[in-house]
């Protein structure tokens, strides 16, 4: 290192503060000038780089949220921002049944397949549910549906003979080839905890955890189909020869009644007795975007009691942050000034 290089380290730290403090009497020769403002300067402008990387991290740092505040009834839950990080998370790596919210899954992986959307398909007797006995009127042998009408209403509404059909009809070796892909896709998004047997979710052997869920809904964001599907609150088909029609409905309450202050990218609901009430979807909070899991909800209006809550809390803390971010750029500008 050179004599003036040595110089101006030395004297960097109480020049580089205020420069127009300089002692008139102190002579430094041209080169030591030039070199005390350069590294002034880019010192100045690091700082400056520093403080508002610091600010941003700070602004996104959702860690800083208040989770102490928040109380939900569901007994899992879990809070992700765009990135996939928690921001609240409750018995979120708990492996249970998801019900209905497997149909994502069955929709990635008809997407996945590209096969013709407009193929028309008839709902036969094996595609009735002989597990739990639930019902559809999507009566067999009789109503055709395209694959968009199918895989739209199993999404919306939640169809199980809907989705058992497109298990059924997307892959030579039918369903059971079809619960192949659905695993090997979870595999593949890294769904370690994660397991599916059968198209629609009726079987309780559909487990996950809240973790693997929002991996899940990270993925299926990217498909725009899915998306319009699971925030189309009503549609109506016509499956039958006759031109009788039937109306599904969405099974999310916040879509189907335009919730005020809810800004829904995707959603599906699920329901088993073994997996409670179930609720996952993609929203934007505040301007931001979360991942929100809500699994094992006792009660009916459970998952959507834990939403608004959720909600209102992140708002609140979203709010506060953001008070304390302008709070430090004010102070930092009079430290500047």
């Amino acid at each position: 290192m050179s004599k003036i290089q040595v110089l101006a380290t030395a004297v960097q730290s109480k020049t580089c503060a205020n420069r127009s403090k300089f002692a008139p009497g102190v002579l430094l020769s041209g080169l030591l000038v030039t070199t005390l403002f350069a590294l002034c300067t880019d010192q100045a402008a690091r700082a400056n780089e520093r403080f508002y990387e610091n600010s941003v991290a700070r602004s996104s740092d959702l860690g800083r949220l208040d989770t102490g505040a928040l109380r939900l009834s569901s007994a899992i839950a879990l809070v992700a921002d765009q990135d996939g990080r928690r921001v609240y998370a409750k018995h979120s790596g708990d492996v249970k049944p998801i019900a209905s919210v497997t149909k994502l899954m069955t929709a990635m992986v008809v997407l996945d397949a590209g096969l013709p959307m407009d193929e028309r398909i008839t709902i036969l007797d094996v595609d009735r549910d002989r597990l739990r006995h639930s019902r559809s009127r999507l009566r067999t042998e009789l109503a055709t549906l395209s694959r968009k009408e199918l895989l739209t209403i199993a999404l919306m509404s939640s169809e199980n003979r809907a989705a058992a059909a497109l298990g059924r009809t997307s892959f030579p070796g039918g369903s059971r080839t079809f619960v192949t892909a659905m695993n090997r896709k979870a595999k593949s998004l890294g769904m370690v905890h994660s397991h599916f047997a059968d198209a629609s979710g009726l079987d309780g052997a559909n487990m996950s955890t809240a973790d693997d869920l929002v991996k899940m809904l990270r993925a299926a964001v990217h498909y725009p189909f899915i998306r319009k599907a699971t925030t189309t609150a009503e549609l109506t088909v016509r499956p039958y020869a006759s031109g009788a029609t039937l109306d599904y409905r969405n099974t999310n309450p916040l879509i189907r009644n335009a919730s005020p202050g809810w800004d829904i990218g995707l959603s599906k609901t699920g329901y088993l007795n073994e997996a409670g009430r179930c609720l996952v979807m993609q929203a934007r909070i505040d301007g931001r975007t979360f991942y929100i899991v809500l699994l094992n909800g006792f009660g009916k209006l459970t998952p959507m009691g834990d939403s608004n809550r959720l909600r209102k809390w992140l708002e609140s803390e979203l709010q506060k942050t953001e008070a304390r971010d302008l709070i430090d750029r004010h102070a930092y500008s009079n430290r500047r000034g």
